[in-house]
């Protein structure tokens, strides 16, 4: 077997069993968070550091498409005054491998302080970061796939997983329709095969 393919299997598998662990519970506490902020007119936020920073761009985009508006927040520049994005009840979506970057920390404590609630996305449920938030979801990998296990690979595709499935609580808890779905996403092949069905 090559090493690609070695590697494929891996994290699959490191996928797999984290999947076996979900807590619907869970998922039902974070989308009831953002529903209830949602209806008091406050929005939804998604941060990260690192490689999660790139996951918190793609999960806010994903959650916008499928009816609930989200907002990227810079995790490092959140102390540095884009903290101001975030209004008191909002919610943040944290995500963070460890839990225990510095850097985050950080941020969370200053949203935290200005009345924001979080959603903590974590490798580890006994981290700061799971214990700070109003609810956590673990996205748990014991191998990242190498040699070193440091490089963040099976952990983002856990995170990917995880708030992906949020976004299709969220969605059908709002009834998105194709035609609802096709106002905030008319472009490319997507879009154009949505309008051909209708």
């Amino acid at each position: 077997m090559t090493r690609i393919k070695e590697f494929s299997n891996l994290v699959l598998t490191e996928v797999a069993s984290q999947i076996e662990k979900l807590d619907e519970s869970r998922f039902e506490k974070a989308a009831e968070l953002i529903l209830r902020a949602e209806a008091q007119g406050n929005r939804v936020h998604v941060t990260g550091i690192g490689k999660p920073g790139h996951v918190a761009g793609y999960v806010a985009s994903l959650l916008s498409s499928t009816g609930t508006p989200a907002y990227f927040l810079d995790g490092t520049e959140a102390i540095h005054g884009s903290a101001g994005q975030v209004l008191s009840g909002d919610v943040v979506i944290a995500i963070s491998n460890s839990g225990e970057t510095e850097e985050l920390k950080k941020t969370i404590t200053t949203l935290k302080n200005n009345g924001s609630l979080i959603i903590a996305v974590s490798g580890n449920d006994n981290s700061w970061l799971a214990k700070s938030g109003e609810v956590a979801l673990l996205a748990h990998v014991d191998q990242e796939g190498d040699a070193m296990n440091k490089p963040p690979r099976a952990s983002i595709l856990s995170e990917l997983v995880v708030l992906q499935g949020l976004s299709l609580l969220l969605q059908e808890h709002k009834g998105i329709t194709p035609a609802e779905y096709v106002k905030w996403h008319p472009g490319g092949s997507l879009g154009k095969s949505i309008r051909e069905e209708n």
